[in-house]
């Protein structure tokens, strides 16, 4: 069981790191595109992703804390805001 789960393990790193990298050459390509600057282009591609992870965090505890909707974000419902509003 525990080499599954290793593999497993490894296999997620692998697809993490794959996709991290993807996004930051996409990143790149994008600002270079925009900029035509390279130091201007790789800054926005390292910052960018951590920005990310940053507002990802707090997307997540949002979510999980069950005050929010998709649909009521999506259409300005003043439920979404509110934490003691009766859900939809």
């Amino acid at each position: 069981m525990q080499g599954k789960e290793s593999a497993a393990i490894s296999r997620d790193l692998a697809k993490t790191i794959s996709f991290l990298l993807l996004h930051l050459m996409v990143g790149f390509a994008v600002a270079y595109a925009f900029t035509g600057s390279i130091a201007i282009s790789g800054g926005i591609a390292l910052v960018e992703p951590c920005v990310n992870a940053v507002v990802f965090f707090f997307h997540e505890r949002a979510w999980r804390q069950g005050k929010l909707s998709f649909l009521d974000l999506l259409l300005h419902r003043k439920s979404a805001c509110s934490a003691d509003a009766p859900a939809p």
